[in-house]
């Protein structure tokens, strides 16, 4: 892939996964849909890009992903609406994305992956930036809706790693999203009570679901396999960023001292993680 392809379409995949924040957010604040509903559409209709994209001649080949993997998708979704009622754009990605990574991190630590001294730091630091950012105060984020988004990065840290090694991963994402729409269907019956809904809240989950997740992960993976792991990790950082920007720019936002040190902290930390090689384990003679 020619240089310039790769950065224009990474460019556009982190575009693309800042726009959901901005989406649901817009969408919510203004009360032009539900949690409920903006949930299940986005993920009909991420579904219905997904598998235009991926199963025409290709039917016999089946669903790819999982139920266990689809039900952290649907717990990401869910969990990332809700909260977006109660927080501004730029404080719920960076919640997300803070969660998303320590999740990660944490389990290949679990697993026995070894860090040398810089890469603990970095997650000292990283860590430290999440519980400051939302501890009690006057800057501190709903303490409802960021346990929610607390969730949502659990899960979609989970599904993250689920879907490692993934031979077919746009299929894969597309079976789970299929998937999660099933296990979404309940929800709005259950919380029936809240439907309200409008063309504008329909059009800004179909963006959401179809643009922002279906065509931003379909991209993602075109130039996955062309970067580096580690230009793909670093690339990430910057969605918290530009959801920030997104968020003073379109939505009018006000930035706060506490989400500006908080995000050095984590995105900082995340980047000391990453940039940090492992010590190699001593061979055992």
């Amino acid at each position: 892939m020619p240089p310039s392809r790769l950065v224009a379409i990474s460019i556009l995949a982190m575009l693309a996964f800042a726009g959901n924040s901005l989406l649901c957010r817009v969408a919510l604040a203004g009360g032009a849909i539900d949690a409920a509903t903006f949930t299940l559409v986005r993920l009909a209709s991420g579904a219905a890009f997904l598998a235009v994209l991926v199963f025409p001649g290709r039917i016999r080949a089946g669903l790819g992903g999982d139920w266990i993997s689809a039900a952290t998708l649907f717990i990401y979704a869910a969990g990332f609406s809700f909260a977006y009622l109660e927080l501004a754009a730029a404080m719920g990605a960076l919640i997300l994305f803070g969660a998303v990574q320590l999740t990660m991190i944490g389990y290949g630590l679990w697993v026995g992956e070894r860090a040398n001294g810089y890469q603990v730091i970095g997650v000292l630091l990283a860590a430290g930036g999440l519980v400051w950012l939302l501890l009690p105060g006057a800057q501190a984020p709903s303490l409802p809706g960021a346990m929610l988004m607390l969730a949502a990065g659990l899960a979609w840290g989970i599904y993250s790693l689920r879907g490692r090694g993934a031979r077919n991963p746009t299929r894969d994402t597309a079976g789970n999203f299929i998937r999660a729409t099933l296990i979404a269907a309940p929800l709005g019956l259950v919380m029936i009570r809240d439907f309200d809904v409008d063309a504008t809240g329909i059009g800004y989950a179909i963006a959401s679901g179809a643009l922002a997740s279906g065509l931003g992960y379909a991209i993602w993976y075109m130039a996955l396999p062309h970067l580096r792991a580690m230009s793909a990790a670093i690339m990430q950082l910057s969605v918290p960023v530009l959801t920030a920007a997104g968020g003073v720019l379109l939505l009018g936002e006000a930035v706060s001292t506490r989400l500006v040190l908080a995000s050095v902290a984590i995105l900082g930390g995340v980047a000391l993680f990453l940039v940090s090689k492992r010590k190699a384990a001593p061979k055992v003679p």
